[in-house]
């Protein structure tokens, strides 16, 4: 009989510790598999570099600061489904003066620059540099922050593209006030040399008249435009580095297998 009893003390005891180790399996299986801050080799961080070298975008005079800015709210719109399947992305850095070349336009997939050219920024926010920006209408001001291209039109300016502002405070007005991309003849090397700055616009991010038409195509509707100006107090939902990441993963384990990434 004690040894009947020992041998089912013996049984439960061993079950139990089965029950155990199998516990601890459910509960470490979850951390190997969705180990985001490890399993992400290399890091958006590195990623983020590596495709600024790629593109060469330090010799056209863009910092990587505004790059990384922009490429972050290019993925969160791009999980959130606001973008088109071959959406481009633009940045218009304010950080310089007008008399430069700073608005980009990127092809990420390609990896190359479609255009780097000249852009105007409002007439009350500043002369060669800009100084101040508004969201409000009539106020003839640019507006910081995220847009996603819209609708083409036919207007004033002869063919347009609509902006639609993303940041709730800073731009989400540009449909009412009108803010679109169209060509604009003060935007060109002869107006800087007789200025010494781009003609302004009304708020728009308005191009040479040469460049509008081959802009609003490439970029079409469902691609990104970043206004940039470090300088500015700026806050946006589009910028959490972490859910960037874990849009561009598929990317970023493709880009290592391949021995794609470059920290030169």
């Amino acid at each position: 009989m004690r040894k009947y009893i020992l041998g089912i003390f013996v049984i439960i005891l061993s079950f139990s510790f089965f029950l155990m180790a199998m516990s601890d399996k459910k509960i470490a299986h979850p951390r190997t598999v969705t180990g985001i801050s490890t399993a992400i080799k290399p890091s958006y961080a590195t990623y983020a570099r590596s495709l600024y070298n790629q593109v060469h975008l330090k010799d056209s005079g863009l910092t990587y600061p505004v790059f990384e800015k922009a490429l972050t709210g290019f993925y969160n719109l791009k999980e959130a489904g606001r973008l088109s399947q071959h959406a481009l992305l633009s940045i218009a850095d304010f950080d310089q003066k007008s008399s430069k070349k700073r608005l980009y336009v990127l092809d990420l997939a390609k990896k190359k620059i479609i255009l780097n050219t000249w852009v105007a920024h409002g007439q009350r926010s500043g002369d060669d540099e800009t100084v101040t920006f508004s969201n409000k209408n009539d106020s003839y001001s640019s507006s910081i922050g995220f847009y996603v291209t819209g609708e083409e039109y036919v207007g004033a300016h002869g063919r347009s593209l609509r902006l639609d502002g993303m940041d709730a405070g800073y731009n989400d007005n540009a449909r009412m006030r009108s803010i679109v991309i169209h060509g604009a003849p003060y935007v060109s090397k002869g107006t800087i040399e007789a200025l010494g700055r781009l003609g302004r616009s009304q708020g728009c991010p308005a191009v040479s008249p040469e460049l509008s038409n081959q802009l609003i195509s490439a970029m079409g509707e469902g691609s990104v435009l970043f206004i940039n100006k470090s300088a500015e107090k700026y806050a946006s939902r589009y910028l959490d580095e972490e859910h960037a990441a874990l849009a561009v993963l598929p990317a970023l384990n493709n880009s290592a297998d391949q021995g794609q990434i470059h920290m030169d």
